[in-house]
């Protein structure tokens, strides 16, 4: 008796991963444009990292996620930490302390 499931396992993976890398770029690259774009001076008053270290963290989680290893890979989801703590929590800092102004 012969099983379908090996014979679209690969492509059925090869979907995966491809949904779980765009995933990651869009959220690595809209952390990434929204940590270049704010005022150096914010991020030591909400109690953070400097705007250098998360542009650092961000850019080198993106660069490497996307040439060489991976959304699933190690880098890949220290990337997408990153740029889900700095969305759900710099990004809500960096705006009360602007009073919620601003189009992020």
């Amino acid at each position: 008796m012969a099983y379908a499931a090996p014979l679209f396992f690969l492509e059925v993976r090869y979907v995966i991963e491809l949904i779980l890398l765009v995933f990651a770029l869009i959220v690595l690259g809209v952390a990434l444009v929204h940590a270049i774009t704010q005022r150096s001076d914010a991020f030591p008053a909400i109690g953070t990292l400097p705007k250098a270290g998360w542009i650092a963290i961000l850019a080198v989680c993106l660069v490497l996620t996307l040439f060489g290893f991976g959304p699933i890979s190690l880098f890949g989801l220290v990337g997408i930490a990153a740029a889900l703590i700095y969305l759900l929590d710099v990004r809500v800092g960096l705006r009360d302390l602007s009073d919620g102004r601003g189009s992020w």
